[in-house]
């Protein structure tokens, strides 16, 4: 599983440990990635994902994951963000048809 964040795709930098003597070693910078559920309205269950705590606070600012997924162009989503998209727009699609009827 790679070390990326499903919203914003934060991963993995690279870059070097420097000493007071100069001497360069690399190093890498983690993501501050957490295991977090998020509760779809839609979906009618919490779904699984792995986010920085910016990516968190970006799903609440934008009042869930349902809404921030359906106001997000196609293009700015990851491949796992955008099956989730589909997932959430069928089941919607489901749930109006169901209550018009």
């Amino acid at each position: 599983m790679p070390r990326r964040c499903a919203l914003s795709g934060k991963s993995v930098q690279y870059g070097n440990n420097v000493s007071h003597a100069n001497n360069k070693t690399k190093r890498r910078f983690m993501s501050n990635l957490q295991v977090a559920s998020v509760l779809s309205d839609a979906l009618g269950h919490a779904v699984r994902l792995r986010l920085t705590p910016r990516g968190i606070k970006t799903i609440e600012h934008n009042g869930g994951i349902d809404a921030y997924l359906l106001d997000t162009n196609d293009s700015k989503l990851s491949p796992e963000m955008k099956v989730l998209k589909r997932r959430v727009v069928s089941a919607k699609g489901k749930k109006d048809a169901k209550a018009a009827a």
